[in-house]
């Protein structure tokens, strides 16, 4: 665009800045305030050009800015769409296996907080005990996901209090005894804070690696 043409579409805008601000309903609207302030940068733009510089869009660095920021906007929408589909499909897929009596022997994997937090929203809110207690068994055993340390540490900020209290006296009493105690789900889940306390205590007195 040249600056005749510039010039034209500024002025068309300014026609159209004074005729909203008539009507009550159009005062609120950002749009058109937006399109005047854009035509005012890019007619400045070609005044403090050379003469005969024309605008293009291809060059201007507002322009493009604005366009990788959509850009990475919609590439971020499509990322969260994404994760939002794997986690509705993880969440079915576990959903059948505490149909079939079978969610303990699930492997956790990558993202199964979100999972969680989503199997909770579907039950209108509630706990799930079941859901609770297998991600605490897989945390404490180090299963699946929860293998790496770094997968253990990012839990603590992802998981509820009641699960990593559960997790952490599950840790410890498995040292002592052989079997996973079921009263640790049913302490964690009244007293979290006093289980992690248990926890941590056992922790201390554990006797040190000869």
């Amino acid at each position: 665009m040249d600056a005749g043409l510039v010039a034209a579409a500024l002025e068309e805008a300014r026609f159209d800045a004074r005729q909203s601000s008539r009507y009550e309903d159009l005062a609120d609207d950002l749009r058109g305030p937006a399109e005047l302030a854009e035509w005012e940068r890019i007619a400045a733009l070609l005044a403090a050009a050379p003469a005969g510089m024309v605008y293009d869009p291809d060059v201007d660095d507002v322009v493009q800015a604005e366009l990788a920021a959509d850009a990475a906007a919609a590439a971020t929408r499509e990322a969260e769409l994404r994760e939002a589909v794997r986690i509705a499909a993880r969440a079915n897929h576990l959903q059948v296996l505490r149909d079939l009596g079978t969610l303990d022997q699930a492997e956790p994997a990558e993202g199964d907080e979100a999972v969680r937090d989503e199997l909770t929203r579907r039950a209108g809110g509630y706990v799930q005990a079941d859901v609770d207690a297998w991600l605490a068994h897989a945390l404490a055993a180090h299963r699946g996901h929860y293998r790496g340390p770094a997968a253990r540490d990012a839990a603590a900020d992802l998981l509820t209090l009641p699960v990593l209290a559960h997790a952490a006296l599950l840790g410890e009493l498995l040292r002592l005894v052989p079997d996973e105690l079921a009263f640790a789900a049913r302490l964690a889940a009244t007293e979290p804070e006093a289980t992690d306390a248990l926890a941590a205590l056992l922790t201390r007195a554990r006797p040190e690696a000869p």
